[in-house]
């Protein structure tokens, strides 16, 4: 007699979580094997650029997340109109900011004190592919097809990371500009799977005017909520490379990078969270339940992982960067504070901007703004600068719960 075990199957969005998982690992390795082979001061540089691709990523995020509401809710030749008109758009804004970074590379080598200009000219070529890509992911998105979005994301950071790995190993050129291009190549490889069908985007496409009112108005929600994304989670990297020297700024880029293993794990849940709630709103379905779940995902992860830090600080620089780093311990818990702050806030805000709720993306600015402005005003040293994240963060949390909750009484009333 013979006993089968039976393994459940994973479902596409827990294939997804784990692609995630996956992604974000390879992306730190990513960001781990610069540290160690380039040493703090060559690595301030490419932190640099990782935090543009961050920036570039939040803007372009603007398309996906656009694209993905609009997934659920339109059908047929909607969807078709608002795609096209989406690409075209994207590219479009694609192709004006990498105009702009070109133009101002040499500006930039003086402003943030880079070795070359090349790399921010390098990185201006690829910014309309990564726009292509963004709006690619958010039909994948929108529309639950989480293989095909977690083959995008897988692409994009093993073609990064080996390539760039090649580059760095074969060639002598300035490290920035192996980076830029590494990261550039790894943009059209993020475009796989990339379906042309019912694509022509040199057609006229229209949208009736309450679609299209509906759709701009999402979308000027969301462009000005990814902005405050800008701010609170690259300002700090800027200000710090503008301010504090070339090794201190380096430490600083390995900080900001182990702490913010919260947010980047945090940020699968969003992605999950808003078709789910779009769905329910549009069902006329109860959806609070699945912000809360989320919440305590997000709260029992960056819990642990802010308890791991203030333990083993130095274990956890050390086996991820080197002792090089070393000197940069102390500061891990709290940074890593601050991210799950955010991380946990982030949460709340993308939640109301799904259902069109415009309130907790000005407040998320008036906190991003201050943010910058306590940095600017305390930054003698790079504790300062991670206190002011701090005081930043807690407010930004306290007001998204307190309009979470006046909202919820309201509701209930």
């Amino acid at each position: 007699m013979t006993t089968s075990i039976h393994i459940p199957k994973l479902s596409a969005e827990q294939k997804f979580m784990l692609s995630v998982i996956i992604v974000n690992g390879g992306n730190y390795l990513y960001n781990l094997a610069l540290g160690r082979i380039l040493g703090p001061e060559l690595f301030a540089d490419a932190a640099l650029l990782i935090t543009f691709l961050l920036i570039v990523s939040f803007i372009a995020m603007t398309f996906q997340l656009a694209t993905a509401k609009f997934s659920v809710l339109f059908e047929e030749k909607d969807f078709t109109n608002f795609m096209n008109l989406s690409y075209k758009y994207a590219v479009a804004v694609g192709l004006l900011f990498g105009i702009l970074l070109i133009v101002f590379a040499k500006d930039l080598q003086d402003i943030f004190n880079t070795q070359s200009h090349l790399m921010f000219t390098f990185f201006g070529i690829g910014i309309p592919i990564y726009f292509m890509m963004s709006v690619n992911r958010g039909v994948f998105q929108g529309k639950k097809k989480f293989d095909n979005l977690a083959v995008t994301y897988q692409g994009e950071m093993i073609s990064r990371l080996l390539i760039t790995l090649v580059l760095l190993y074969v060639l002598s050129i300035h490290s920035s500009i192996l980076v830029a291009i590494g990261i550039v190549i790894s943009f059209v490889f993020g475009l796989i799977p990339f379906k042309t069908k019912k694509i022509a985007v040199f057609k006229k496409h229209t949208l009736s005017k309450v679609h299209s009112k509906h759709v701009t108005r999402f979308f000027i929600l969301t462009a000005f909520y990814e902005l405050t994304q800008i701010i609170i989670n690259n300002s700090d990297i800027l200000l710090v490379k503008h301010y504090f020297d070339e090794y201190e700024a380096g430490l600083y880029a390995s900080l900001a990078l182990i702490g913010r293993v919260v947010y980047f794990v945090a940020w699968m849940f969003v992605m999950l969270l808003l078709p789910k709630v779009v769905q329910k709103q549009k069902d006329r379905e109860e959806h609070t339940s699945i912000l809360l779940k989320y919440v305590l995902y997000i709260t029992i992860l960056a819990t642990t992982i802010v308890l791991g830090c203030y333990l083993f600080p130095e274990f956890a620089i050390k086996i991820m960067f080197g002792s090089d780093y070393i000197s940069i311990a102390p500061l891990l818990w709290k940074y890593a504070i601050a991210t799950s702050l955010f991380a946990i806030s982030n949460i709340f805000a993308y939640y109301f901007l799904s259902l069109d709720r415009y309130i907790p993306v000005i407040l998320s600015g008036v906190l991003g703004i201050s943010q910058i402005a306590f940095i600017m005003l305390f930054h003698n040293s790079l504790i300062e600068v991670v206190q002011m994240q701090i005081i930043a963060m807690s407010l930004l949390l306290t007001v998204q719960l307190i309009y979470f909750l006046t909202q919820s009484r309201k509701k209930n009333a």
